[in-house]
């Protein structure tokens, strides 16, 4: 709509991507702390609570009665606050809409699922779910590789230059990047809060590098690799980090409500779409550490005890680790935070230190 004002009657104040971000980001964290208590309710009646594992630290047992699926209202919310304020006929904003929606949709199976499914909690097989994102990842990938003018360019963090062309084995990449983004964040959303603000700080992180690498000027200036169009994408992540804030008025310790994998997996795969048209895939390990912290205790835990009968940590993922050793949930979930905190602005700096 603001676009369509700009290009229909020439209201030049809507032709700032700054401008349109910034309204993204106030509508859809409006939208968010309106329609989240309504959503709780609803959920409420219709017993759509988060199931809790019976092996799960017992201070997460008496939390068998908070709704779920709370990412539906804060995706949603982005795409509405997106499709107000964005340039809907360029293709990498278009792609995100999808992302977002496509992985919410997987997400939302996956829950509805454990809701309905009685005392299995498990919800979707792990194959049938990883098959799912694969496919669309790989959908998403295939696009961007053959309608857009994204370069297929492998890049290092704080190296200015490309190090090789990676052809069409990057449509491989960029599925493997979306994927395990996806996941990395799901594994993290285990604590109150625990995954919201750190995906916030991921978004605004790469919300600066898709404005700069889409500025004719301040590319060229920074020396980062120039893709047009893609800082329309900036909006998109305005929007979520409006409606995530907006969750968090909900979500934060005690929470009233969970994002889900309905909110996990469509958040995360969306960062690893920016990380992919930012051609910042690599330096997605510094900006999301905390989410491939959380995934690498895991995979360790999981190896460890195949390989060696042991166990490395006490419970995996690493946040239930903590807990067993008797922090509270709210020192875990701050600490954390200030990790995100950290790690995005040594990200940051890989803007000069080039």
């Amino acid at each position: 709509m603001f676009y369509f004002l700009y290009e229909t009657f020439g209201i030049n104040i809507f032709s700032y991507i700054t401008v349109r971000t910034g309204l993204a980001f106030f509508l859809s964290f409006i939208f968010s702390v309106y329609f989240m208590p309504k959503f709780i309710t609803w959920a409420k009646e219709k017993k759509a609570n988060q199931p809790i594992y019976e092996l799960a630290p017992k201070t997460h047992q008496c939390k068998n009665s908070t709704p779920t699926m709370g990412g539906i209202v804060f995706a949603l919310s982005a795409v509405v606050a997106t499709l107000l304020s964005a340039n809907l006929t360029n293709i990498f904003v278009l792609t995100g809409l999808l992302i977002l929606l496509g992985f919410g949709y997987i997400g939302f199976k996956d829950d509805y699922a454990k809701i309905t499914c009685g005392k299995n909690h498990d919800g979707m097989s792990a194959r049938v779910k990883f098959g799912y994102q694969i496919s669309f990842s790989l959908l998403i990938a295939i696009v961007l590789y053959t309608f857009t003018n994204l370069d297929s360019n492998f890049y290092l963090p704080f190296y200015k230059h490309p190090i090789f062309n990676m052809s069409f084995l990057a449509i491989v990449f960029w599925t493997l990047v979306i994927t395990a983004s996806s996941n990395a964040v799901n594994l993290t959303d285990g604590l109150d809060g625990l995954a919201t603000i750190p995906s916030v700080f991921s978004l605004s992180t790469l919300g600066v590098f898709l404005y700069l690498s889409g500025h004719a000027v301040l590319s060229q200036y920074l020396l980062l690799p120039k893709v047009v169009g893609i800082g329309e994408v900036c909006i998109i992540c305005g929007a979520l980090v409006g409606s995530m804030l907006g969750f968090l008025w909900y979500n934060c310790y005690p929470a009233e409500v969970f994002m889900g994998d309905s909110g996990s997996l469509s958040v995360g795969a969306f960062i690893g779409y920016c990380g992919v048209i930012s051609k910042n895939e690599l330096l997605l390990i510094i900006i999301g550490f905390v989410f491939v912290m959380e995934t690498l205790s895991v995979i360790l835990q999981v190896g460890s005890f195949k390989i060696f009968k042991k166990r490395i940590f006490l419970m995996a993922p690493i946040h239930h680790h903590f807990e067993l050793k008797g922090w509270v949930e709210n020192k875990i979930i701050v600490r954390f935070w200030i990790i995100a905190l950290i790690v995005n602005i040594i990200a940051l700096t890989s803007l000069k230190l080039r």
